[in-house]
């Protein structure tokens, strides 16, 4: 992280921003693990197709980068 300023606030605003992405991080790396990790089991016992699985992977992906541009918003905004 670059600051271009004098004042010693935006290290703090940094932080915070940094704690933030952080978190949203981990949440989509959980959420993902989890529909993978449902749709391995569903697919063990027959109950999941592959085209259900790939869907799946992509409303993951696509639910994680709108998950993401939450940090874009609160940077933003102060």
């Amino acid at each position: 992280v670059v600051i271009m300023d004098d004042k010693p606030s935006k290290l703090s605003q940094a932080m915070k921003t940094a704690s933030f992405t952080h978190n949203i991080i981990w949440q989509n790396i959980l959420f993902a693990l989890g529909v993978k990790g449902l749709f391995i089991a569903l697919g063990t016992v027959g109950q999941a197709t592959m085209w259900e699985a790939v869907f799946a992977d992509v409303g993951v992906a696509l639910l994680a980068v709108l998950n993401a541009t939450r940090v874009l918003k609160v940077s933003k905004g102060k």
